[in-house]
């Protein structure tokens, strides 16, 4: 999932990469040498850099880094957006399908992004989301807390409660109606990646920047003994097996380890996934096997004893999230390729593809009756699918920035989405189901962002 801060774009796909294009218009102005001075529409920037160390450094709070296929990316940590092409002033940044139609992300002489909105011949220092219609579903309430994105959530059965996790370094708990529960929990490695929940609810895993895995006592609201070391970089996902006796996680080490919760102690040889990046990993309700799923594009089955079993292809970019169903007889996943699919877990045989989602599907979930499942995508949407019809029901459930995570109440009456405004927008799932509306399956657009934490 994950680098640092407040927002984010997706990424073109590398079929999308293509040489750096300027703005387009006539006008010419001095560089701006503030970055509170956004520059106005029809700017036209030559490429001279005002930051320390000009063109021969990355603008302040970027980074590069190296992605699974030896290609360089360059971020900007304040949005985490990321670009193929170095950032220098006009030189356009995005790609095709990355950003609202008619907009184009580019660089300040002084080393801000901004963006330009051809729809409306303006600029801004806030990346363009999709208009919300009038008179659709709002959500039951929107929570807000931490101070930078939120990469992933939880919800509590017992006490009907939500959990996040942020890049602000912390873990918040929250009522159904958004009142924070106790103070929160402050880890010591950074960006907190991913949280799971135990089955029986007295506990939580998280997995951070530092590569480390932290157990939290939720009624105490403290961690449980030192963090637990292993992987080489940051840990992006979790989960605990169904009797509770082992956590596998997940690293952009290209590694799935597995825990003793109790101990903390590794409890099997690490598993060399070749997924480059392991994006998720998930127990089958019987707990008999898990899967993964990752950068290169295909979902894995493991035994027990970390034997691969198989491996299913079909998606066309990476894998970014996987349900069971109860019986453990499908799997279902989300992709950067903008769609969802179902397949038989005895032989990786694809039952569906769901389509409807525009730009990368980050995280899904199942009703508790399996009559429904949730996506979130970086659409600023989340869809409800119809499981009988394999159709999207009503119009998509927006939200004001990309959803990263979702994660479905135990009853089966809200569900909840996180996004990277630091928001968590929780949704009655009754509501939702009522809503009328005609069904908006837009252009597709593939757009994984090989985002990093830090």
């Amino acid at each position: 999932m994950l680098h640092e801060d407040v927002e984010s774009s997706t990424l073109g796909n590398r079929r999308d990469v293509g040489l750096a294009a300027v703005l387009d218009s006539p006008a010419t102005v001095a560089p701006r040498k503030s970055a509170k001075d956004l520059p106005p529409y029809g700017a036209q920037h030559r490429q001279d850099a005002l930051w320390k160390g000009g063109n021969e450094s990355l603008p302040p709070m970027w980074q590069q880094f190296q992605v699974p296929d030896h290609k360089t990316l360059y971020q900007d940590n304040n949005l985490i957006m990321g670009s193929w092409n170095r950032p220098l002033p006009g030189v356009r940044l995005d790609h095709a399908g990355d950003l609202v139609p008619g907009c184009e992300w580019h660089i300040s002489p002084s080393g801000r992004s901004y963006f330009v909105n051809h729809n409306t011949r303006t600029t801004s220092w806030k990346k363009p989301v999709p208009d919300r219609q009038a008179g659709s579903l709002t959500p039951e309430c929107v929570i807000k807390g931490h101070s930078k994105c939120i990469w992933d959530i939880a919800c509590l059965g017992s006490s009907g409660g939500i959990m996040s996790s942020s890049s602000d370094g912390s873990i918040h708990q929250w009522t159904r109606d958004g009142e924070p529960i106790g103070k929160p929990w402050v880890s010591d490695g950074g960006v907190v990646g991913s949280i799971g929940v135990s089955p029986d609810e007295t506990m939580v895993a998280s997995g951070s920047a530092d590569g480390r895995v932290r157990l939290w006592n939720i009624e105490e609201g403290k961690m449980v003994g030192n963090p637990w070391k292993g992987h080489n970089d940051a840990v992006i996902c979790l989960n605990w097996s169904p009797d509770a006796v082992e956590i596998a996680t997940g690293s952009y080490d290209g590694t799935i380890r597995r825990w003793n919760p109790y101990t903390g102690r590794q409890i099997a040889p690490l598993i060399e996934t070749n997924h480059g990046w392991v994006h998720a990993v998930k127990y089958s309700p019987q707990g008999d096997k898990f899967a993964s799923g990752g950068a290169d594009k295909i979902i894995r089955l493991w035994s027990k004893k970390g034997e691969l079993l198989i491996q299913i292809k079909g998606h066309e970019n990476a894998v970014t999230s996987l349900c069971w169903s109860k019986d453990g007889t499908r799997i279902f996943s989300a992709s950067s390729d903008c769609t969802i699919r179902a397949w038989q877990s005895s032989d990786g045989k694809e039952l569906v593809v769901l389509r409807g989602h525009t730009k990368a599907v980050t995280s899904v979930c199942l009703s508790p009756d399996e009559s429904h499942l949730i996506s979130a995508s970086r659409d600023c949407s989340v869809r409800i699918w119809d499981l009988e019809t394999n159709q999207p029901l009503g119009d998509p459930l927006l939200h004001d920035g990309e959803l990263l995570a979702l994660a479905m109440s135990v009853d089966g009456n809200y569900f909840v989405g996180a996004q990277l405004y630091a928001k968590v927008y929780v949704w009655s799932l009754e509501a939702a189901l009522k809503q009328q509306g005609g069904d908006q399956v837009g252009v597709r657009m593939y757009g994984y962002c090989y985002w990093r934490l830090r």
